[in-house]
C-alpha cells in the first residue's frame, strides 16, 4: 500500500537504472499520474514517487542517470513530456563524469517543485533552468573527479539567482553554461532536457595576436622544446651506456 505522507522537501540519490524494481506488480499504482514507468527501469518510477509525496508547495532534489533526460524507451519520453507540461521541473544540472567511486556513469541533478509561483521566490511558471556543469571539477586521482567549493558555489548561486532569492544578484544566461528556457523552448526540443542542447557554446576570447607574431612565438617555443628533448635523449643514452647498454 502506498503511504499518503506529504512532505515539504525531498533529497534523494535513488539507484540508477534499476531493472528489478517490481514494476510488473505496480501497474495500477496511484503514483503513476504521468504514465506507467517501464518494467525494465525504475527511473521514472522514482521521479513520480517523489512528486506524489510532495506537498502543494513542496520541492524535491534528486540525482538520476543522464539517460533520464532524453530517453524515449517504453514511454519514458511521454512521461517526461507530461511532467513538463504540468510545469513541475524547475532546474536540471548536467554533472561531470567520474564523480562516483562505484560507477563511471554520468548523472544529472533534477529539481522539481509543485508551485513555481511560490511566494518565497519569483514566479517561474513555464520556465526551466538548465545548467551544463560537465566541464567543472578537478581530477583528484586517475579515475575520480571532485567539484571544488568554488564550483558548488557557482552552481548554487546561479540557481538561487534564477529563482529570485534575496541578495543573490541578477540572473543572466551564460553561453555554454546556463540557460533559462521557456516551456515552448522545451517543446521545440521534443521535451529532451539535456542542458547542452539549450546553453549553446561558450564565448571564446578574441585573439588579437597577429598571425606572423603568433607563428614566430610558437615556432620559437617548439624549437626550445626540441632542444630540451634532444638533451633528455642524450642523457638517457649516457645512462644506458654506463650500465652496458647501447642504443
Amino acid at each position: 500500500m502506498t503511504s499518503n505522507l506529504k512532505v515539504d522537501y525531498i533529497l534523494a540519490n535513488p539507484p540508477f537504472n534499476i531493472s528489478d524494481w517490481g514494476g510488473e506488480n505496480l501497474q495500477e499504482d496511484v503514483r503513476w499520474k504521468y504514465g506507467v514507468p517501464p518494467k525494465g527501469s525504475a527511473n521514472y518510477a522514482w521521479i513520480q514517487h517523489m512528486i506524489y509525496h510532495l506537498k502543494p508547495t513542496g520541492i524535491a532534489g534528486f540525482v538520476l542517470a543522464n539517460g533520464s533526460l532524453s530517453s524515449n524507451t517504453s514511454d519514458e519520453g511521454e512521461i517526461r513530456k507530461n511532467i513538463l507540461e504540468d510545469d513541475l521541473v524547475d532546474c536540471i544540472i548536467a554533472m561531470p563524469g567520474q564523480l562516483f567511486y562505484n560507477t563511471p556513469i554520468k548523472c544529472s541533478l533534477w529539481f522539481v517543485t509543485r508551485d513555481k509561483k511560490n511566494h518565497r521566490f519569483r514566479d517561474r511558471r513555464s520556465e526551466v533552468l538548465l545548467i551544463d556543469a560537465r566541464n567543472m571539477g578537478v581530477m583528484v586521482d586517475r579515475t575520480h573527479r571532485e567539484l571544488t567549493n568554488e564550483d558548488i558555489k557557482k552552481i548554487a548561486d546561479t540557481y538561487h539567482a534564477w529563482r529570485g532569492e534575496p541578495d543573490t544578484g541578477e540572473y543572466e544566461d551564460v553561453p555554454g553554461y546556463c540557460k533559462s528556457a521557456t516551456l515552448d523552448d522545451v517543446r521545440k526540443h521534443d521535451y529532451v532536457l539535456t542542458p547542452g542542447r539549450y546553453v549553446g557554446f561558450a564565448e571564446e576570447e578574441e585573439d588579437d595576436e597577429l598571425f606572423e607574431e603568433k607563428m614566430e612565438r610558437l615556432t620559437s617555443q617548439l624549437s626550445e622544446q626540441f632542444k630540451k628533448s634532444n638533451e633528455l635523449e642524450d642523457k638517457i643514452r649516457d645512462n644506458l651506456r654506463e650500465i652496458g647498454y647501447e642504443l
